[in-house]
């Protein structure tokens, strides 16, 4: 299968040629594929953030390219807009971006920038409220009405709007309480496998990234050091340690029973689902 996103050789140097040149992304080839969901983790200056506000064409790379589809999206300027529109990116706290009279017209904001019908502009507002889970009635009002949460909801339906076949967040629960955090994790996965749509999740938590995506890369001191699923990725503890990352905080506890001798196979229980079922087994007298 070959990647609806990708990197290649994708470098990044800020202030470039003064004393303050810093490079940010160092060669690195990314990859997302069609329907995936993707984490991305760093400690804060990575080059995390950088690496996502390329995917979209908001950055322009120092060296190297960014393919949709296969195709450059810095080959022209129609095709630097296009991938905007196809490649979706939501900011930490994009409640703050708001700024339309109602709801309604906040997520209807990048539709209309698309040039489409009104007809159509109406159908993917409603359907993008109904993703995110508000209601008809709170279309209508000032969005500065709305809880935390439901602001949050408001931004990210404002872009899942304009139809993008990914869907970037960085940090989409950052800030919210465990209850609005899962609701919005879930209608990320709604959207996802209604639309087929690729998902890229920026996440400081490593629990969030362990229960939602199928495939974690992790970026440290601008280079992506190793990627792949969250038991490959989880298994290089002491590694992510030393980057000052850590581990999702069930793992660690069942890393310390193995440590103490209980009979757990797999040391790299990730989940609470993961958790549940080793000590089932271990109560049945069988192995985790």
């Amino acid at each position: 299968m070959e990647p609806i996103l990708e990197t290649r050789g994708l470098c990044c140097v800020y202030s470039q040629g003064t004393p303050f040149q810093h490079t940010a992304l160092d060669h690195v080839d990314f990859q997302a594929y069609p329907g995936e969901y993707v984490g991305i983790i760093g400690h804060t200056g990575s080059g995390k953030s950088t690496l996502i506000q390329h995917l979209n064409g908001l950055l322009k790379p120092t060296d190297g390219q960014v393919l949709l589809h296969g195709k450059d999206i810095w080959e022209s300027k129609a095709s630097v807009r296009q991938a905007k529109f196809h490649v979706g990116l939501v900011f930490q706290y994009p409640e703050y971006q708001l700024f339309e009279e109602t709801v309604y017209q906040d997520i209807a904001f990048g539709p209309k920038n698309m040039k489409l019908s009104t007809d159509e502009i109406d159908r993917r507002v409603r359907q993008a409220a109904g993703f995110v889970g508000l209601r008809e009635d709170q279309l209508q009002k000032s969005p500065f009405e709305l809880s935390g949460g439901q602001k949050r909801r408001v931004a990210i339906a404002g872009v899942i709007a304009m139809e993008p076949e990914v869907l970037i967040l960085d940090e989409p629960t950052a800030g919210l309480d465990p209850a609005a955090r899962d609701a919005i994790l879930a209608n990320i996965r709604d959207y996802q496998q209604s639309n087929n749509a690729t998902i890229i999740l920026v996440s400081h938590s490593m629990e969030e990234v362990a229960r939602s995506v199928d495939r974690i890369v992790v970026v440290n001191d601008a280079v992506i050091p190793f990627s792949g699923t969250p038991r490959e990725v989880f298994s290089h503890s002491d590694e992510l340690r030393k980057m000052g990352l850590g581990i999702p905080q069930v793992t660690q506890v069942f890393q310390r029973l193995r440590e103490m001798g209980m009979p757990i196979e797999d040391d790299c229980v990730y989940t609470m689902e993961d958790a549940v079922k080793a000590l089932l087994e271990l109560r049945k007298g069988g192995r985790a």
